[in-house]
C-alpha cells in the first residue's frame, strides 16, 4: 500500500508519473461515484463521470496547486464533469440509492423503522433541487468542511452554511411529509 500523500501523488503525476494516478484512483474513486450518484440519481452517469474526471486529472494535472487539498480540487473537477455533462442532456430524476446508511442489529421493529426512515430519506433526499442536495452530500455524505465545500462550489464560506441550513431544513420537511408527521418549528 502506497503510504504517500495525495498531494505528493498528485506532484509526482504532474511530473509524468502517471502510474500513481491509479493510487488516487483507488483511494477516490468510490467516493466520487457516490457523490455523482447523489448529484444525478443515475448509476451508470456516475460510473461513466468517475472516469472522466480521472481522464480530466490527467488531461488537467498541470493545473494541480499543491497548497491546496486534492479533494477540494477532484471534488471540483467532479462537479464540472457533472454540470458539463447536465447540459448535454435532459436531468433524469427518480429516486434511487444515495449511498448505504449502515447501522447497528436493533430488534426487528426498529429495524423495519428504521428501514423506513432510510427509504423516506433517499426519497426526501431526491426532492431536493440539485444545489441542495450536493451541498447535503459534499458536508454530510463526505464529511467536507465548509471552507472547502466553499472551494468546490466556488463561493464564500458562509454562503454554503446558509446553503446547508436551508438544505437540511427542506430536506426535514419533506421527510416528516412522508412519514406524515406534522412539522413544529421551534
Amino acid at each position: 500500500m502506497n503510504s504517500e500523500s495525495d498531494s505528493t501523488l498528485m506532484q509526482l503525476v504532474q511530473a509524468g508519473d502517471t502510474a500513481q494516478l491509479a493510487v488516487l484512483f483507488e483511494r477516490h474513486h468510490v467516493g466520487l461515484f457516490r457523490y455523482l450518484l447523489a448529484l444525478g440519481r443515475d448509476r451508470a452517469l456516475a460510473e461513466d463521470l468517475v472516469q472522466e474526471v480521472f481522464f480530466r486529472v490527467i488531461k488537467y494535472a498541470r493545473t494541480y496547486d499543491p497548497k491546496l487539498a486534492f479533494p477540494v480540487w477532484l471534488y471540483g473537477m467532479a462537479r464540472n464533469a457533472y454540470f458539463d455533462s447536465h447540459r448535454k442532456r435532459r436531468p433524469e430524476r427518480f429516486a434511487g440509492d444515495a449511498g448505504e446508511i449502515e447501522s447497528s442489529e436493533p430488534m426487528p421493529e426498529e429495524a423495519i423503522r428504521q428501514k423506513q426512515d432510510v427509504a423516506f430519506l433517499r426519497e426526501a433526499l431526491a426532492k431536493l433541487p440539485e444545489d441542495k442536495r450536493e451541498v447535503l452530500v459534499l458536508s454530510r455524505y463526505h464529511d467536507m468542511r465548509y471552507e472547502d465545500i466553499a472551494r468546490v462550489m466556488r463561493c464564500e464560506v458562509g454562503a454554503v452554511k446558509v446553503r446547508v441550513y436551508r438544505a437540511l431544513k427542506e430536506l426535514r420537511e419533506h421527510f416528516c411529509e412522508l412519514r406524515g408527521e406534522k412539522l413544529y418549528d421551534v
